[in-house]
Formats: structure tokens, C-alpha cells, sequence
């Protein structure tokens, strides 16, 4: 029996596994070949989807897509794999509880992605939230959302506009579209908070280099930061954030404030699996180096057994004629990649010829807020509500899965009748905080316990108190 195990379930991993199972699935029936895909999260997460997450234009859930709901032939491994040995063809999985062990391959398949990259600035470990993640853009929403119920209780103050400050770093697309949609949301919720006035709130946009979304050209990059700006927004072009000690930010330019709200949005980096946990060729950036048509290595050193693709790959981009391009690494690739490299590979076990990855960009599209968004391509620029429109409906039919269309759907059209939902759950960051209060005696001493309490219990004497 042939195993092919695929690395990390993101765009491209999903992908590669259900055209997998299309397209081997006499073998698999037949126990003739094993899928196991490996990852330590149970879904795919939609990322372009994440800033309505955040904005709660869509549901949590909605974003993700649940491996074992639509991967029906494949074996899913929740963990890690820390190394990939394909000179012993075998990768080493770090499960959630347990030990490391060796898993053995015939055929490996490497879609770990990227990682959140973070420079060591001081603070930035302790307060920032990164937006790459499902979990990540509903603790920011939480986390505003909580802000506005403390401050509407609080008189004007140092503490009142620390709650009201919120600092993006990071002027690519996610965090772009992040901060648009979170200062669309805080401007939805000031009618609902009339001890709030518009003017108190500070929303700060920090970019090193000299201008936003770096996809797009000058004009309508420029147009974005007026727009923000236009808004209300301090968009802080060439700019670094040298601190965020102790929860106040201080910038380059020598302004300082504290911010209630730190996002990090500044970039990607190689996946550490893939850039030093391994024996597969990659390049300078610790990307794995791919040929055209998605198998690992080049045309005169060729890896047998192991193909990549995704974020963490370096594809060669024919659609350009720049030679050495690479493939822009976004979602709009990742998953046509995905879905090429499991028809290349079948028709490889199969004696057939493989083809190359070709794909010309359809353009660039981002959503600034309720309404508002910016696209471009080939040299035509749509802004405003239209552009919007056209980022929902590309967006809605990209969404892998019919179910997962009809979800969204039915959450926009309800949004449409009655609203954003503007209700807070920052409590399940801590669920057993109510249950650890309410066994808590009234009469219990004012002596601290001889020993400390864990995090519910903890986040229920901050509630008590």
C-alpha cells in the first residue's frame, strides 16, 4: 500500500486532499493507497474571511471549514510534524498529548504554509494579537467590544482613552482590511453608546514602509489612506513601532500612546518545519523549491516522492515574464496550486504526463469596512460600495464547499435586515470563571491561598473584584 502524507491542512493541503480523493478513489477503495493528511487544527481556515470575522459580518465558524466534515478517504492526524526526513521518507508528528513517533511515507506532500513573522520588539510578546487565525480575529472583537462596555462606564480619563485606542501593525492586505473593518465596526457602535462621542476614538495604522498594500499601485494605495484617514484613522506611513512595553506603543517618529487594542499584521515568514526541520531543498527564505509543475527540487536536481505548494513553497510564476518570479504567496494561488498538485500526482502514479502551474492574477481586491473596498486589474480600478460588492461575491464563490456558501449567505442577507450582531463573548476565554465564583464562599478570608489559582478561578476574582 502507497502512503502519501500531506503536510498542514491550510488552502493548498485541503485542496491537494480532496482532489486526492476524486481522483484516487479506486485505490482507495481498494486499499491500494492511504491519505493521511496531518495537522494540529481540525479545519481550513478561509483567511480572506477573517476581517468580517472580526468585524462580525461572518460568523466564527463560517470561516473555518472542518476536515473530517469534508475529507471522507482521508486519515487525519491531529498534531505537528516537527521534521520531515524524506531521505528515510518519514515525518515526525508531535501530537497533542503523548510523545513524538516516526510516521513512514511513500510520497510526502508539503502544504505547511506560513507563520506570523514578529521582530523582537519589546512588549510585542505580552500584548499584541496576530490576525492569521480564527480564534485570533474573535479575541480582537471581543476584545473591542469589551472595551466600549468599560469606557461608556468610565469619565474621560487616561484609562477611558487607553480603551478607546487601537493600533494595527502591519499595512499589507490582513491588516488593512483588519483595520477597516474593526474602524467600521467602532463606528457602528456609537449609536448604540451615546456616552461615547466619535472624536474619542484612536485608531492608528503603523506601516514601515511609505505606503499601504504593496499589490496594488500608487493611486489607489493613496486612495485607501484617504479614505482611512477621511474616517477618522491615523495611518502612520514610514514609520516603526520601536515598543509596546507595558501596553503603550511608541513609534519611530518619537509618538507614544497607550492602546487598549495591539494587532500584528507584518507579514509572513517561513514555516520552521519547512525552512530548518528538513532535508527537502529550500531557498534563501527557507521556501521549499518547487518546479513548475509543483514537485520538489529543479529540473536538474529533481526530488523524487515529494511535491509543495502553498505559502511555504517557492512556485516558479509563468504568468510573469520576469524571470525567477515567483507566485505571489495568497490564497487565489494556494488553492489552484493545491488542486494542480493532486491531478499532477495522480497522473504521475498513473504514467501521464504532468503540466505546468500557470496562473495569470484575476486582481487585487480588498474590503475596507461595511461598504467600502478598493480592486484592481489589469489596469482598472474599481473603489467604494461596487468594489465591496465584487470582494463578497468573488469571496463567497472562492469559500471551499456549498454548505459553507449557503452559511455565509444566509449570516449577510440577516445582517443586511437587522444589523451586525454586537454581542460580546470574551468570557469562553475563560469559561470557568462564573462556576469558580459562584463556589467561592461570600465569607471566604481576605488572606491569599496557600497556593495560586489556575486561570479560570484567577479570571473569576478579577470578576468578583
Amino acid at each position: 500500500m502507497r502512503r502519501i502524507v500531506i503536510v498542514g491542512g491550510g488552502y493548498a493541503g485541503f485542496t491537494a486532499a480532496r482532489e486526492l480523493e476524486k481522483g484516487l478513489r479506486r485505490e482507495l477503495r481498494r486499499g491500494d493507497v492511504e491519505l493521511v493528511l496531518v495537522d494540529p487544527r481540525p479545519y481550513m481556515t478561509y483567511q480572506p474571511f477573517l476581517p468580517e470575522v472580526l468585524a462580525g459580518s461572518v460568523e466564527a465558524r463560517h470561516a473555518a471549514v472542518a476536515h473530517r466534515g469534508h475529507l471522507r478517504r482521508t486519515r487525519l492526524v491531529d498534531g505537528s510534524v516537527v521534521r520531515v526526513d524524506h531521505a528515510d521518507r518519514v515525518v515526525v508528528v508531535r501530537p497533542r498529548s503523548g510523545g513524538t513517533y516516526r510516521l513512514p511515507y511513500d510520497t510526502v506532500v508539503v502544504t505547511a504554509g506560513a507563520v506570523t513573522r514578529v521582530f523582537p520588539v519589546p512588549g510585542v510578546a505580552e500584548h499584541a494579537i496576530g490576525m492569521k487565525h480564527v480564534e485570533e480575529a474573535v479575541a480582537i472583537r471581543d476584545r473591542l467590544l469589551t472595551s466600549f462596555d468599560r469606557a461608556a462606564s468610565l469619565p474621560r480619563g487616561p484609562e477611558r482613552e487607553r480603551l478607546l485606542t487601537v493600533t494595527f501593525v502591519g499595512g499589507g492586505f490582513s491588516g488593512v482590511e483588519g483595520f477597516g473593518e474593526l474602524l467600521s465596526l467602532a463606528h457602528d457602535l456609537l449609536p448604540r453608546y451615546p456616552e461615547i462621542d466619535a472624536a474619542e476614538l484612536r485608531f492608528h495604522l503603523v506601516e514601515l514602509s511609505d505606503r499601504i498594500l504593496p499589490e496594488v499601485t500608487d493611486r489607489p494605495g493613496r486612495w485607501v489612506v484617504q479614505q482611512l484617514e477621511r474616517r477618522g484613522a491615523h495611518v502612520h506611513l514610514g514609520t516603526g513601532l520601536e515598543s509596546a512595553a507595558d501596553g503603550v506603543v511608541r513609534l519611530s517618529t518619537g509618538e507614544s500612546f497607550a492602546s487598549g487594542l495591539l494587532v500584528w499584521t507584518a507579514g509572513n515568514a517561513a514555516n520552521p518545519v519547512v525552512a530548518t526541520h528538513t532535508d527537502l531543498p529550500v531557498d534563501r527564505r527557507g521556501y521549499v523549491v518547487v518546479r513548475p509543475d509543483l514537485r520538489v527540487g529543479t529540473d536538474d536536481e529533481p526530488v523524487a516522492d515529494a511535491w509543495a505548494a502553498g505559502d511555504g513553497a517557492a512556485v516558479p510564476d509563468l504568468a510573469v515574464a520576469r524571470p525567477g518570479a515567483l507566485a505571489v504567496p495568497n490564497a487565489q494561488h494556494a488553492v489552484r496550486q493545491g488542486r494542480l498538485l493532486a491531478r499532477n500526482l495522480v497522473a504521475t502514479l498513473r504514467g501521464r504526463p504532468t503540466r505546468p502551474y500557470v496562473h495569470g492574477s484575476l486582481g487585487i481586491i480588498a474590503t475596507l469596512g461595511l461598504g467600502s473596498g478598493v480592486f484592481e486589474s489589469h489596469g482598472i480600478v474599481v473603489r467604494g460600495r461596487l468594489a465591496w460588492l465584487v470582494h463578497r461575491g468573488y469571496h463567497l464563490l472562492a469559500v471551499p464547499t456549498w454548505e459553507r456558501k449557503a452559511r455565509v449567505l444566509a449570516v449577510w442577507l440577516t445582517a443586511a435586515v437587522f444589523g451586525r450582531d454586537v454581542v460580546s463573548l470574551a468570557s469562553v476565554q475563560a469559561p470557568r470563571a462564573a462556576f469558580a465564583a459562584a463556589t467561592t464562599p461570600d465569607d471566604a478570608p481576605d488572606h491569599a491561598p496557600d497556593h495560586a489559582p489556575d486561570d479560570g478561578a484567577k479570571a473569576a476574582q478579577d470578576v468578583a473584584a
